[in-house]
């Protein structure tokens, strides 16, 4: 799904790596070699990454660079992962916790 992957841009240049294939709650997802996994889920149309207890909302996609907690994910059975900071690899099962 190419609808939320940016393909052009006026100053950066994409060189994209292979396709490789990793899941998300058991979902097969599309993504390339060097792509974050926070940009890949994007990418994928995956908005909520978690949800708050505390004020009962759901959470995405922030900063981009590993300086609050909104993308934080179980990869590959560990908790509090920063998917904005993870290479997505080959065959990785991620999934959404609560926070």
């Amino acid at each position: 799904m190419l609808k939320n992957r940016l393909t052009k841009h006026p100053i950066l240049k994409f060189e994209r790596g292979n396709k490789i294939k990793f899941y998300f709650e058991n979902k097969e997802i599309e993504a390339y070699e060097g792509e974050t996994v926070s940009a890949a889920l994007i990418a994928s149309g995956i908005k909520v990454f978690s949800h708050s207890k505390r004020h009962n909302r759901p959470r995405g996609f922030f900063c981009a660079i590993g300086k609050c907690s909104s993308c934080f994910m179980e990869i590959d059975g560990v908790q509090n992962q920063m998917t904005c900071m993870r290479l997505v690899q080959q065959g990785m099962r991620v999934k959404r916790q609560e926070i």
